[in-house]
C-alpha cells in the first residue's frame, strides 16, 4: 500500500515541491521517517498516531516508511504533519487513493486532532496558485491563504472536518481574506529637533527608494531617527504588501490583520 501527498518547504522566501512518500509492507510494526527530517519533522509521527487515535483510527501493524522526497533537501518545522496524516490515511484505505493528488497541505497536528497554526501559508498559497493546485492549511491560516487569489483553499479546524469534506460528508466553506485598517503606530519625524542634515538624508532616502547608513557614537541619535523613517513612507503597493506579507509569514510574525499594509 502506498500513497503520496504534495508539501511545500521554504527556503528564504522560495517555496521548494516536497511529497510525502508512504509505503506500507509487511514486517515488525514501526514507523519510519527519512528524508533529512529534522527533530521536529521526526517527532510527527506521536504527534499523527495519537490524532489519528483520537478519532478512532489505529494504524495498522505494518512495517511504515515516510519519504520525504527530495531526500537531499533539509525537513524543517512541524507542518508536515497533516501530509504525513493524510499520506496514511490514504494508503490505509480510509480515503480514495486521488482524493489529494491536486491538494498542497500544511499543518500541524494536536494531539486531538485538531490542526494547529502554522507559518509561510502566503508563500505556500501563492505557490499553489502558480502551479494550478489546491491548499490545505488550518483554519486559523485561512485568511492569510485567501490573499493568494483566485485560489481553493481548505482551512479546516480538525482532521474530522477534512476527512468529511473528502469523502463528500461536509463542506468546508472557503476562508475570507480581511484586513484591518491601519493606524500611524510608532515615533513621528515631526517630534525631533534639530538634527537637520540627517533629517534632510532621511527625506531624500525615503522619497527617492534609497539605501541609508548610519555611523556615529553612540548616542548620536541613529536608533531614534531610524524609529521614524517609517512615518515618511508612501503606503505599500499591492505588490509591495504581498511581498512583505510572505516574509513577515515565514518568521511566524505576521499581525491579526493577515496583511501588511
Amino acid at each position: 500500500m502506498q500513497s503520496i501527498v504534495s508539501k511545500v518547504v521554504f527556503r528564504g522566501i522560495e517555496t521548494l515541491d516536497v511529497s510525502v512518500q508512504v509505503h506500507m509492507s509487511n514486517g515488525l510494526p514501526a514507523m519510519a521517517i527519512v528524508g533529512l527530517a529534522d527533530k521536529a519533522v521526526a517527532e510527527s509521527k506521536e504527534r499523527v498516531r495519537a490524532a489519528l487515535s483520537s478519532l478512532g483510527l489505529a494504524l495498522p501493524a505494518k512495517r511504515i516508511a515516510v519519504n520525504l522526497s527530495p531526500a537531499d533537501l533539509l525537513k524543517e518545522g512541524a507542518h508536515f504533519d497533516l501530509p504525513i496524516a493524510m499520506g496514511l490515511l490514504t494508503a490505509m484505505g480510509v480515503l480514495p487513493s486521488d482524493c489529494l493528488s491536486e491538494h498542497i497541505l500544511l499543518g500541524e497536528l494536536s494531539l486531538d486532532g485538531s490542526v494547529r497554526q502554522v507559518t509561510g501559508i502566503l508563500p505556500a498559497a501563492l505557490h499553489a496558485k502558480a502551479s494550478n493546485r489546491h491548499l490545505v492549511c488550518p483554519a486559523q491560516n485561512g485568511a492569510e491563504a485567501a490573499w493568494a487569489g483566485d485560489l481553493t483553499v481548505l482551512a479546516p479546524e480538525n482532521l474530522t472536518q477534512l476527512i468529511n469534506h473528502l469523502r463528500g460528508a461536509q463542506l468546508l466553506s472557503a476562508p475570507i481574506a480581511r484586513a484591518e485598517p491601519m493606524t500611524q503606530e510608532g515615533p513621528d519625524l515631526a517630534d525631533l529637533k534639530g538634527q537637520e542634515t540627517a533629517r534632510r538624508a532621511l527625506e531624500i532616502a525615503a522619497a527617492g527608494g534609497h539605501n541609508l547608513l548610519m555611523v556615529g557614537p553612540p548616542g548620536a541619535g541613529k536608533s531614534m531617527l531610524a524609529s521614524r523613517l517609517p512615518s515618511l513612507l508612501p503606503p505599500l503597493s499591492p505588490a509591495e504588501s504581498l511581498q512583505a506579507t510572505m516574509i513577515h509569514s515565514i518568521a511566524g510574525a505576521l499581525p491579526a490583520s493577515g496583511l501588511i499594509q
